[in-house]
């Protein structure tokens, strides 16, 4: 078989962790995407993955050659784009991760601006709320919110946020809203748990950042939970402005301890390196970056942070 025929194949099904979705990635049949799997391990002596009857794993050897693989496929496919011209229309494959409620809300209606402009193309979305390692995953674009580390990433700012903490009406009209930091620990928190999510809270008191270790009587995996938790009255919660942005302007959350609030957080669109630009990556980049930076509330002054009901 050709070798590059199957390079694409084995790098569809370690980034699926299955044959069978490798095969739907690829529009293959799975007898064949196996067949091609096996002929590449022949072909290099070396057991790329380990199969179970569940699960589909990648060894340590076909780690390192996975990362190989898509840097040689990437290469090719910029080298295909070179040839066609600069004016030539982006095709292949593009995958993206985002947090998962920032992609809902401004990621997907970007990709699908994306995909209308260039029909050659397909996209993966990956919404999570963790940090996605852009190599060891496969991903070509990520939107990080936070600072940065050092890395060799390219890196294009695009706007910020605030963290904010809200509470309901009815929730603050029985408990009393808190004045100071301090006074939270008579209240109800609810709180997000996962890898990205601080474990303390920050505020800006008397010319410092204090750091509040927290104590969640209700702790949930999904930000999407925490707002409705706190819509329905339980407690106070801390967000990213964005995300309690809706329901603030609905009149259903209100901002607690606004004046004590930190600096804003930074919203970077990252995406790997390469020698050239791939047209895929860079078109896609460019889309995002005009489309947030025109977004006023992630570039406005804290006063549009502070959203009142009409």
């Amino acid at each position: 078989m050709d070798r590059l025929h199957l390079i694409t194949v084995y790098i569809a099904v370690a980034e699926e962790q299955s044959f069978a979705a490798g095969a739907r990635r690829l529009g293959m049949s799975p007898p064949a995407v196996t067949r091609a799997v096996t002929a590449l391990e022949e072909r290099l002596g070396v057991r790329l993955l380990e199969r179970t009857t569940r699960h589909v794993r990648v060894t340590e050897a076909g780690r390192r050659y996975l990362d190989d693989a898509r840097r040689i496929v990437a290469e090719l496919d910029e080298a295909d784009e070179a040839a066609a011209g600069a004016g030539a229309a982006p095709r292949g494959h593009l995958s993206v991760t985002a947090p998962m409620l920032f992609g809902r809300l401004y990621v997907t209606p970007g990709i699908v601006d994306y995909l209308q402009r260039y029909p050659q193309m397909e996209v993966s979305a990956l919404f999570v709320d963790r940090v996605v390692n852009l190599v060891e995953e496969g991903i070509d674009v990520a939107v990080r919110i936070g600072d940065l580390p050092d890395s060799t990433m390219r890196a294009a700012p695009v706007g910020h946020v605030r963290r904010v903490l809200v509470a309901s009406p009815a929730y603050l009209a029985r408990n009393g809203a808190p004045c100071t930091p301090q006074d939270l620990a008579a209240h109800t928190i609810v709180g997000a748990n996962g890898s990205n999510v601080a474990p303390d809270w920050r505020f800006m008191q008397d010319g410092a950042v204090r750091t509040m270790r927290m104590r969640p009587r209700l702790q949930v995996n999904s930000n999407d939970a925490v707002i409705d938790a706190v819509k329905l009255g339980l407690g106070i919660a801390r967000l990213l402005s964005y995300q309690a942005a809706a329901a603030l302007a609905a009149g259903e959350l209100q901002l607690v301890l606004d004046d004590y609030a930190t600096a804003p957080v930074p919203i970077h669109i990252v995406h790997r390196d390469s020698r050239q630009g791939s047209a895929r990556i860079r078109s896609f980049v460019d889309l995002m970056v005009e489309r947030l930076r025109a977004d006023a509330f992630l570039q406005a002054e804290s006063t549009l942070f502070r959203v009142t009901p009409d």
